[in-house]
């Protein structure tokens, strides 16, 4: 029998702290490990080398750094962690990665770090909402 899983969104917001108390809670309930995902910038498509090599690597050092005391945390907790850092707007992937992973239940903070883009799309939180195939428990 397959390890089930939650799938924990966080982004360094003011939710996520109480994101990852929730996703102790409940993996701890449902005998669960945890899927953190990350979803950081877009990486620059007109840089040229050896500055968009630069780039990336700077974002994903940046969201290393940010990923590192939740799974620190969830590891602190007997917890069993995975990760995703991923380049997609989260809205769209945060929901795609629950399907394709199998996970009983998403778990993320009912607003977090926004940016002009949210803005004219709409709520991270809504969009997974309407688009998740799993549960969702939004955490204020």
């Amino acid at each position: 029998m397959d390890t089930k899983k939650i799938l924990v969104a966080v982004d360094g917001s003011e939710y996520s702290n109480t994101i990852l108390e929730k996703a102790v809670e409940y993996a701890t309930l449902l005998k669960a490990g945890v899927l953190l995902v990350y979803c950081h910038r877009k990486f620059p498509a007109i840089l040229g080398q050896p500055y968009r090599d630069h780039e990336i690597s700077h974002t994903i050092s940046e969201a290393e750094k940010l990923i590192k005391p939740f799974h620190e945390y969830l590891d602190g907790h007997n917890i069993h962690v995975e990760e995703r850092l991923m380049e997609e707007p989260a809205g769209r992937v945060i929901p795609d990665i629950a399907r394709i992973e199998a996970c009983e239940l998403i778990i993320m903070g009912s607003r977090g770090l926004t940016n002009i883009a949210s803005l004219i799309v709409g709520s991270v939180t809504n969009r997974v909402l309407q688009t998740a195939t799993c549960s969702v428990l939004v955490v204020r």
